[in-house]
Protein backbone atom coordinates (compact mmCIF):
# COMPACT_ATOMS: atom_id res chain seq x y z
CA UNK A 1 0.00 0.00 0.00
CA UNK A 2 1.13 3.35 -0.86
CA UNK A 3 1.99 5.43 2.17
CA UNK A 4 2.08 9.08 2.69
CA UNK A 5 3.40 11.20 5.49
CA UNK A 6 0.93 14.36 5.66
CA UNK A 7 1.86 17.73 7.64
CA UNK A 8 2.01 21.48 7.59
CA UNK A 9 4.69 24.06 8.28
CA UNK A 10 2.99 25.14 11.06
CA UNK A 11 2.58 24.52 14.96
CA UNK A 12 0.28 27.20 15.34
CA UNK A 13 -3.13 26.30 16.99
CA UNK A 14 -5.83 26.80 14.12
CA UNK A 15 -3.05 26.53 11.72
CA UNK A 16 -4.77 27.07 7.98
CA UNK A 17 -2.12 24.81 6.75
CA UNK A 18 -2.88 21.95 8.91
CA UNK A 19 -6.72 22.48 7.73
CA UNK A 20 -5.62 22.18 4.22
CA UNK A 21 -3.41 18.92 4.44
CA UNK A 22 -6.03 17.16 6.26
CA UNK A 23 -8.12 17.90 3.11
CA UNK A 24 -5.23 16.80 0.92
CA UNK A 25 -5.12 13.69 2.95
CA UNK A 26 -8.68 12.70 2.62
CA UNK A 27 -8.19 13.13 -1.38
CA UNK A 28 -5.10 10.65 -0.80
CA UNK A 29 -7.47 8.33 1.53
CA UNK A 30 -9.89 7.91 -0.44
CA UNK A 31 -7.36 7.21 -3.59
CA UNK A 32 -6.33 4.16 -1.47
CA UNK A 33 -3.34 5.40 -0.07
CA UNK A 34 -2.35 4.60 3.90
CA UNK A 35 -1.54 8.66 5.40
CA UNK A 36 -0.02 9.55 8.63
CA UNK A 37 -0.63 12.88 9.27
CA UNK A 38 1.39 14.73 12.04
CA UNK A 39 2.00 17.93 13.59
CA UNK A 40 5.21 19.05 13.63
CA UNK A 41 4.76 20.59 17.17
CA UNK A 42 4.76 17.17 18.19
CA UNK A 43 8.79 17.51 17.19
CA UNK A 44 10.32 19.64 18.57
CA UNK A 45 13.95 20.41 17.39
CA UNK A 46 16.75 22.92 18.83
CA UNK A 47 18.00 25.00 15.60
CA UNK A 48 20.04 22.91 13.14
CA UNK A 49 23.61 23.75 14.72
CA UNK A 50 26.38 21.59 13.14
CA UNK A 51 28.36 22.05 16.52
CA UNK A 52 25.52 20.35 18.66
CA UNK A 53 25.19 17.42 15.93
CA UNK A 54 29.11 16.89 16.30
CA UNK A 55 28.56 16.88 20.25
CA UNK A 56 25.65 14.91 20.45
CA UNK A 57 24.18 13.53 17.08
CA UNK A 58 20.73 14.15 15.98
CA UNK A 59 18.72 14.95 18.56
CA UNK A 60 15.73 12.47 19.84
CA UNK A 61 12.76 14.66 17.75
CA UNK A 62 14.54 14.63 14.56
CA UNK A 63 15.67 11.16 14.70
CA UNK A 64 12.06 10.12 14.94
CA UNK A 65 10.69 12.80 12.44
CA UNK A 66 13.11 11.06 10.34
CA UNK A 67 12.47 7.85 10.85
CA UNK A 68 8.74 8.78 9.97
CA UNK A 69 10.09 10.15 6.34
CA UNK A 70 11.82 7.32 5.63
CA UNK A 71 8.60 4.98 6.42
CA UNK A 72 6.81 6.74 3.69
CA UNK A 73 6.75 6.41 -0.09
CA UNK A 74 5.50 10.63 -0.37
CA UNK A 75 5.18 13.50 1.55
CA UNK A 76 1.87 15.69 1.63
CA UNK A 77 3.14 19.47 2.86
CA UNK A 78 1.30 22.42 3.52
CA UNK A 79 4.02 25.40 3.71
CA UNK A 80 2.73 28.52 5.48
CA UNK A 81 4.15 31.92 3.62
CA UNK A 82 6.60 33.80 6.21
CA UNK A 83 8.10 37.07 4.80
CA UNK A 84 8.20 35.58 0.75
CA UNK A 85 9.46 31.92 1.91
CA UNK A 86 8.83 28.72 4.02
CA UNK A 87 8.45 28.34 7.86
CA UNK A 88 11.72 28.41 9.76
CA UNK A 89 9.67 25.31 11.86
CA UNK A 90 9.50 23.45 8.28
CA UNK A 91 12.77 24.66 6.89
CA UNK A 92 14.79 23.33 10.33
CA UNK A 93 13.12 20.29 10.48
CA UNK A 94 13.66 19.21 6.71
CA UNK A 95 17.38 20.36 7.54
CA UNK A 96 17.71 18.00 10.47
CA UNK A 97 16.21 14.83 8.36
CA UNK A 98 18.81 15.65 6.04
CA UNK A 99 21.32 14.75 7.91
CA UNK A 100 23.55 11.21 8.02
CA UNK A 101 22.75 9.58 11.33
CA UNK A 102 24.93 6.56 11.09
CA UNK A 103 27.86 5.15 9.78
CA UNK A 104 27.44 3.66 6.02
CA UNK A 105 24.20 6.01 5.70
CA UNK A 106 23.64 6.66 1.97
CA UNK A 107 23.43 10.69 1.90
CA UNK A 108 19.63 12.14 1.86
CA UNK A 109 18.21 8.77 2.89
CA UNK A 110 14.73 10.25 4.10
CA UNK A 111 14.14 12.01 0.66
CA UNK A 112 16.09 10.25 -2.02
CA UNK A 113 13.29 9.03 -4.55
CA UNK A 114 10.30 10.30 -2.43
CA UNK A 115 7.52 12.03 -4.10
CA UNK A 116 5.76 15.08 -3.04
CA UNK A 117 2.63 17.14 -3.57
CA UNK A 118 2.74 20.60 -1.68
CA UNK A 119 -0.12 23.09 -1.15
CA UNK A 120 -0.65 26.56 0.84
CA UNK A 121 -2.79 28.91 2.05
CA UNK A 122 -2.09 32.03 3.66
CA UNK A 123 -4.12 35.39 4.28
CA UNK A 124 -2.36 36.84 1.90
CA UNK A 125 -3.34 38.01 -2.12
CA UNK A 126 -0.81 35.29 -3.59
CA UNK A 127 -2.09 32.46 -0.74
CA UNK A 128 1.70 31.13 -0.23
CA UNK A 129 2.65 30.78 -3.63
CA UNK A 130 6.27 32.47 -3.26
CA UNK A 131 6.71 30.12 -0.25
CA UNK A 132 6.05 27.21 -2.75
CA UNK A 133 8.56 27.84 -5.20
CA UNK A 134 10.85 27.81 -2.27
CA UNK A 135 10.07 24.58 -0.79
CA UNK A 136 9.94 23.03 -4.12
CA UNK A 137 13.53 24.81 -4.91
CA UNK A 138 14.81 22.53 -1.34
CA UNK A 139 12.83 19.72 -1.94
CA UNK A 140 13.74 19.50 -5.56
CA UNK A 141 17.11 19.83 -4.46
CA UNK A 142 17.39 17.00 -2.07
CA UNK A 143 16.19 14.25 -4.07
CA UNK A 144 12.51 14.40 -3.64
CA UNK A 145 10.27 14.55 -6.97
CA UNK A 146 7.43 17.33 -6.49
CA UNK A 147 4.33 17.00 -8.28
CA UNK A 148 3.60 20.03 -10.95
CA UNK A 149 0.40 20.64 -9.62
CA UNK A 150 -0.01 22.59 -6.56
CA UNK A 151 -2.68 24.60 -4.67
CA UNK A 152 -2.16 27.97 -2.95
CA UNK A 153 -5.81 29.52 -1.04
CA UNK A 154 -5.56 33.04 -0.22
CA UNK A 155 -7.28 35.33 1.98
CA UNK A 156 -7.07 31.97 4.29
CA UNK A 157 -9.05 34.09 7.20
CA UNK A 158 -11.96 33.90 5.06
CA UNK A 159 -11.38 30.57 3.05
CA UNK A 160 -12.36 27.91 5.51
CA UNK A 161 -15.87 26.79 7.45
CA UNK A 162 -15.42 26.32 11.01
CA UNK A 163 -15.76 22.30 9.88
CA UNK A 164 -12.64 22.95 7.79
CA UNK A 165 -13.43 22.35 4.85
CA UNK A 166 -13.19 25.42 2.28
CA UNK A 167 -15.90 27.33 1.54
CA UNK A 168 -15.07 27.24 -2.36
CA UNK A 169 -15.78 23.63 -3.65
CA UNK A 170 -13.90 24.03 -6.51
CA UNK A 171 -10.34 24.68 -4.15
CA UNK A 172 -11.78 22.01 -2.17
CA UNK A 173 -11.78 19.24 -4.91
CA UNK A 174 -8.32 20.67 -6.14
CA UNK A 175 -6.83 20.16 -3.12
CA UNK A 176 -8.44 16.73 -2.20
CA UNK A 177 -6.95 16.08 -5.78
CA UNK A 178 -3.98 17.02 -5.21
CA UNK A 179 -3.59 14.00 -2.65
CA UNK A 180 -5.24 11.69 -5.16
CA UNK A 181 -3.06 12.81 -7.52
CA UNK A 182 -0.04 12.07 -5.36
CA UNK A 183 -1.79 8.76 -4.18
CA UNK A 184 -2.32 7.50 -7.72
CA UNK A 185 1.52 8.19 -9.06
CA UNK A 186 2.84 6.54 -6.03
CA UNK A 187 0.87 3.45 -6.95
CA UNK A 188 1.98 3.58 -10.65
CA UNK A 189 6.03 3.96 -9.44
CA UNK A 190 5.69 1.01 -7.20
CA UNK A 191 5.79 -2.45 -8.17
Amino acid sequence: MRKILAFAGSTRAGSFNRLLVTIAAAGARAAGAEVTEINLRDFPMPLFDQDLEAASGLPENAKKFKALLRAHDGFLIASPEYNSSVTGVLKNAIDWASRVEEENEPSLVAYTGKVAAICSASPGGLGGLRALVHLRSILGNIGVLVLPDQVSISSAYEAFEESGALKDPRKQKQVAALGKSLAELLAKLQP
